[in-house]
């Protein structure tokens, strides 16, 4: 039997938001000391970190130093340094591989990836030439995506027909067949250095339409036993094809069809799996941290059928965030109410989230939507000369000197 002396693991998290932030809170529950990279000073993990590294993300003497204080690195956002990961001595510690990372960080090619092992992906091309000709070759409707940098609905362009050629994405990108989806949905899949493998019930996800971010996280997915093993199955061959060690979002289409077909993957905790905080035997972040140190998976067993609901900045509102009807929404049963600490809110920028628990789907469907009218994101902005603006009645967060940090799924 080992004896560990503690700490018994020191953790470096690459990316100081909200993700590494619910990571950072397994570690320190978990006894683990805990260094965070992040360009923002006091970023939501900085806050409850042991240490805090200000560096951006390709800050080679930052990354060292992460490295120098770790036993283990692994990341909250994928836009890395991955050339100097790659090169430097300490490469082993990182997980999942830079090598992994840089696949995962050009969408092309890791739709390239994925196809050639044989992973049922919608039909897709680079765009070698912005010209008209280009978009009427590989026949509308069409989505055009960018091969790095998009997230939570930007990088992408959906062009029905050559009067939306001018709302077409400027850079490198590919093309993408416009698939008819019944439902999107993901499977979050974890893979330990020892090859151990297991993958939480597969989840449904609603998306906001103004903004295309996810809105709503439903546990488990309104979907028959039949595609969900499917799914789950997909999700796990994505994840071994890759050789992935840590935690997967595998998100999937599922077609008006039936068929199932593989969007993109996330190689990290992501929005999709934050129901597991309250609803799972093992929460996402903890169950990534045993991963990539080799620690024996835990139960991914759902416990309650769950709703995450996001909480999104609202549309014209930017500022110090103030909460309105927080009070109300927790006197909701089974609700969850989790603030990321960030310093400022805008527009369709995820600040928080709520997890409502319930004995049935339905019922727990019905109290998200309860909660989702009453909890509102505001701003409480200040002038030129110091002045407060426009003022709204609620419960104030991010206070001088917190907040901040990455913007990630």
């Amino acid at each position: 039997m080992q004896a560990r002396r503690f700490p018994f693991f020191r953790i470096g998290i690459i990316g100081g938001g909200q993700l590494g932030k619910m990571m950072a809170q397994e570690a320190k529950k978990m006894g683990f000391f805990v260094t965070v990279l992040d360009p923002t000073p006091a970023s939501p993990a900085g806050q409850i970190a042991d240490l805090e590294i200000t560096a951006g993300f390709s800050d080679e003497e930052g990354l060292r130093k992460l490295l120098a204080t770790s036993d283990v690195a692994t990341y909250d956002i994928e836009h890395v340094n991955t050339a100097f990961l790659k090169a430097c001595p300490e490469k082993d510690k990182i997980r999942p591989a830079p090598e992994l990372l840089e696949i995962i960080q050009d969408k092309f090619r890791q739709r390239e990836v994925l196809k050639r092992g044989g992973i049922p992906v919608p039909r897709f091309a680079p765009l070698e030439e912005d010209t008209p000709e280009a978009f009427w070759s590989f026949g509308f409707p069409l989505v055009q995506k960018a091969r790095r940098g998009g997230y939570d609905g930007r990088g992408v362009a959906i062009l029905r027909g050559e009067e939306d050629l001018p709302k077409r994405l400027r850079g490198p990108s590919y093309l993408e067949e416009y698939v008819p989806v019944d439902r999107e949905l993901a499977v979050l899949v974890a893979r330990s250095t020892t090859g151990e493998i297991r993958t939480y019930p597969v989840v449904e996800m609603i998306f906001e339409k103004r903004a295309h971010i996810c809105d709503l996280v439903l546990a488990p997915a309104r979907i028959p036993e039949e595609v969900a093993e499917r799914a789950e199955e997909l999700g796990r061959k994505c994840v071994e094809l890759l050789g992935g060690v840590g935690i997967f979002a595998v998100e999937m289409f599922l077609t008006e069809s039936g068929e199932l077909l593989v969007n993109e993957i996330a190689p990290r905790p992501h929005n999709s799996g934050h129901f597991t905080i309250e609803a799972c035997a093992t929460s996402q972040f903890e169950e990534h941290l045993r991963a990539i140190l080799g620690l024996p998976l835990g139960s991914t067993r759902l416990l309650s059928p769950a709703v995450m609901v996001n909480l999104l900045g609202e549309e014209g509102e930017s500022g110090t965030p103030l909460v309105e009807g927080l009070d109300e929404a927790l006197a909701v049963e089974e609700v969850f109410f989790h603030f990321y600490g960030k310093r400022e809110t805008r527009p369709f920028r995820k600040m928080g989230h709520v997890t409502v628990l319930g004995e049935t789907l339905e019922e727990a469907l019905e109290k998200a939507f309860r909660v989702k009218n009453i909890l509102k994101v505001r701003g409480e902005r200040k002038d030129h000369e110091g002045a407060k603006g426009r003022h709204h009645h609620g419960e104030r967060f991010g206070p001088s000197g917190h907040g901040g940090g990455s913007q990630n799924p």
